[in-house]
Parts: structure tokens; C-alpha cells; sequence
């Protein structure tokens, strides 16, 4: 797996191409797309990176698995492509966000590629940046977790002022590597219809983030 990436990711992340655990993926991920069904495409494993750059990073939504759908995952997290039927999930995403945020364009809710988010400075990033054709969670545990919690403390570190969105216990898990002195952190159940009535619904991340960046100083996201 050649791994294509953003200079600014490069820079932030180069020593995790070349650990033991990342050699090991590497193998891993190639065999898999070699021998059976594996998405997203090989050229969107690095998407969310490529659209959001290391320095321009203002929001991180954090994800678990890509779809294991045909045609679903794009690079994104909770992002399908163009013209695909809206995930669960998303749909309950896109209906907080009508209820945060209120006046819309409603033609922006029929699209679920999230292309418009990533390049205002949100990173849609999966814990897992690859999986097996209908078997969800299937490369967990292969290495992907280290590249970005590595990406995470990196953001951490190194920037100030990130709004970090966990929706979920897993994607709370991940927030371990926060600083939250000089970041802010939003929590809520997941959007899937299983737990977006315990909570999801009514935690007006979409507001909570553009309140944040406008106090420090930044250019709010248009969401719609």
C-alpha cells in the first residue's frame, strides 16, 4: 500500500509509516484488496486527510468503520457518495442539524458525500480506514487505531483551539488523547437510530462547534 497522503499529514505523522505496526498493515490491507472486497476504493483510504489538512483542521468528527456497503464508503466518516441512499446514522445526523442549526437549504440534506464539511476544515475521520466487504469491523485491530490515535495527539499537541465531536462510547475512547485545557471536546450518544433518542437529538453539536470558533477568533462552518 503506497501510502498517498497530504504533505501536512506527512510531516505530522511520518514516523508511524515506518513502526513495526504499519509495515504489518500494510500487508494486511494489500492482501485484503487483493483477494476479496474491501472498501472504500484504495484511492479514498487517505481522503479525509487529503480534504483536510493538518493546519487547517478546526473540527475532527470521529468515526468507527468505513460502510461495508457496496457504493457506500467514501473516506469519510458517516459520508456516503454521491447519488447513494443516506445511512441511519446519517439521516439522524442531518436531522439534528435541521433542528440546531434551523433556516436551510434542504437540496444540501439529499447528498451525503460530507465534501463541502471536509474542506471547511473538518477532519471525517474513521478509527478504522478500511474494511471488508459486508463484515463490519473486520480490520480492526490491524494497526489502523495506532495511525490515528497518532493523528489525534498530533492535533492535540501541536494545534490549539480543535473542537473535537465523540459521538458514542468508542469515539469517546479515542478522546483519551485530548488535551481538553486548550480544546474543546463535545460528547453524545452515537447517531444511530439504536441510541440517538438517548441523547443525540437535542446535544446541538453542529451550534455548540460555530459558538466555540467564532469566541476564538475563527471562521465558523457552514454546516447547510
Amino acid at each position: 500500500m503506497e501510502v498517498r497522503i497530504d504533505h501536512s499529514w506527512r510531516q505530522a505523522l511520518g514516523e508511524e509509516f515506518g513502526k513495526d505496526y504499519f509495515i504489518a498493515l500494510t500487508e494486511f490491507v494489500k492482501n485484503e484488496y487483493k483477494n476479496t472486497a474491501v472498501y472504500p476504493a484504495p484511492k479514498n483510504i487517505f481522503r479525509a486527510f487529503d480534504l483536510t489538512p493538518f493546519d487547517k483542521v478546526k473540527v475532527v468528527i470521529l468515526g468507527q468503520d468505513p460502510y461495508h456497503g457496496a457504493g457506500q464508503a467514501n473516506g469519510l466518516c458517516f459520508a456516503v457518495g454521491e447519488r447513494v441512499a443516506l445511512p441511519p446514522s446519517l439521516q439522524n445526523i442531518y436531522k439534528e442539524l435541521e433542528s440546531d442549526v434551523g433556516e436551510h437549504d434542504r437540496t444540501v440534506l439529499k447528498t451525503g458525500d460530507l465534501e463541502r464539511w471536509a474542506k471547511q476544515g473538518v477532519l471525517l475521520l474513521n478509527a478504522t480506514l478500511t474494511v471488508r466487504a459486508g463484515a463490519a469491523g473486520s480490520h480492526q485491530g490491524k494497526g489502523w487505531e495506532e495511525l490515528t490515535d497518532a493523528a489525534i495527539a498530533a492535533l492535540s499537541r501541536e494545534r490549539e483551539q480543535v473542537v473535537f465531536v465523540l459521538w458514542g462510547n468508542y469515539a469517546k475512547q479515542k478522546g483519551a488523547h485530548i488535551d481538553r485545557s486548550k480544546h474543546l471536546v463535545i460528547e453524545s450518544p452515537h447517531p444511530s437510530p439504536f441510541s440517538a433518542h438517548s441523547g443525540f437529538f437535542g446535544s446541538k453539536p453542529f451550534s455548540k462547534t460555530n459558538d466555540y470558533l467564532k469566541k476564538t477568533g475563527h471562521t465558523p462552518i457552514e454546516w447547510l
